[in-house]
């Protein structure tokens, strides 16, 4: 099913210098093509945009009193701010844990202000440092070892998949290695629409409901934690609060509408991260479910800037010729 996508150009002094190809898929809760824009088959790894389901495996075994602070930071892409952090050795501790229990890669703060005060790359200020955190206290509490806790054979990340799968309604789910080293799974666009569609109306998830419910209102009362200073899916949820948006690398974008039931899933077909923001933005827009209001308040994600010399000298533009499927 592929139609014109959606496009990103980068116009700088009324010249188009580049242009970015964006594949959209909005799904409901049955799983159903509500609209689209480009190829919605597309197979794209989830990436970061899998968090609210795999901290809501978590949740489901971890027996420990946790603040909505806490399973908002399981969500979170953060940007390795002192609260991130700080949050982060807090979910370690109710599990009897410390930093040096997480097994994802060691990284640098997204923020460049974290970045100039962390002395070096850690795991803990890692952007995923929040979701190994849930993940490794899930296996302390369910008595599983915390060791390999993210090996796909370990039965939280078994656990896991068969979420992945119930969720997208898609049984074939590639399995490979995030760039935390995590499981990541790639699936359909349009299952990943269906995956946020059942996020927003998790009844579908069987008893898996009460904790995603509780990881997506989580995210939606405390955006700053899911990423932080200057990021999008922060300011979108602060924006509109009946959205839950969680981005995630390589350019893939996801939102779930809680009012009306449905998944986006946004996807640049060339992994340009600047582009990504603008095309779920663009679309959400179209669908009527971001006012011109709510618009104008995230431009600067919505219309990017492009510098010259330090100062603005053009903006990102965006089309989104969504194709309708299903009303």
């Amino acid at each position: 099913m592929t139609d014109r996508p959606a496009l990103v150009r980068v116009v700088r002094n009324g010249l188009q210098e580049s242009e970015h190809d964006v594949h959209v898929a909005v799904a409901d809760q049955d799983g159903a093509l509500v609209a689209h824009a480009g190829d919605a088959r597309r197979i794209v790894f989830a990436r970061s945009s899998m968090k609210p389901l795999q901290a809501a495996v978590g949740l489901a075994h971890i027996r420990a009193r946790l603040s909505d602070r806490h399973v908002a930071l399981m969500c979170a892409s953060h940007n390795g701010e002192a609260v991130h952090v700080r949050i982060v050795r807090s979910l370690l501790a109710a599990g009897g844990l410390d930093e040096s229990a997480l097994g994802n890669t060691p990284g640098w703060p997204l923020d460049r202000e974290a970045a100039a005060r962390a002395g070096g790359p850690s795991r803990i200020r890692h952007n995923c440092s929040g979701k190994h955190a849930g993940m490794v206290v899930a296996s302390a509490f369910a008595g599983w070892p915390v060791e390999t806790y993210v090996r796909p054979s370990h039965p939280l990340q078994e656990r896991i998949l068969d979420a992945v799968r119930s969720a997208s309604a898609v049984d074939d789910v590639a399995v490979g290695v995030d760039g935390c080293g995590a499981p990541v799974f790639g699936l359909p666009l349009v299952a990943m629409a269906t995956v946020f569609a059942r996020l927003a109306r998790p009844e579908r998830l069987g008893d898996l409901e009460p904790q995603v419910a509780r990881a997506t209102a989580a995210m939606r009362a405390n955006p700053y934690l899911v990423a932080g200073r200057g990021r999008e899916d922060t300011a979108v949820m602060e924006t509109a609060p009946n959205l839950v948006v969680k981005s995630g690398a390589e350019a893939l974008i996801c939102a779930a509408d809680v009012e009306r039931g449905v998944g986006v899933a946004v996807k640049v077909a060339d992994g340009g991260d600047r582009a990504a923001a603008p095309a779920l933005l663009r679309s959400l827009e179209v669908l009527d479910v971001l006012s011109s209001t709510q618009m104008r308040a995230l431009d600067r994600y919505a219309r990017p800037w492009v510098t010259g010399g330090g100062g603005p000298v053009g903006r990102l533009e965006t089309e989104v010729p969504l194709i309708l499927d299903r009303r």
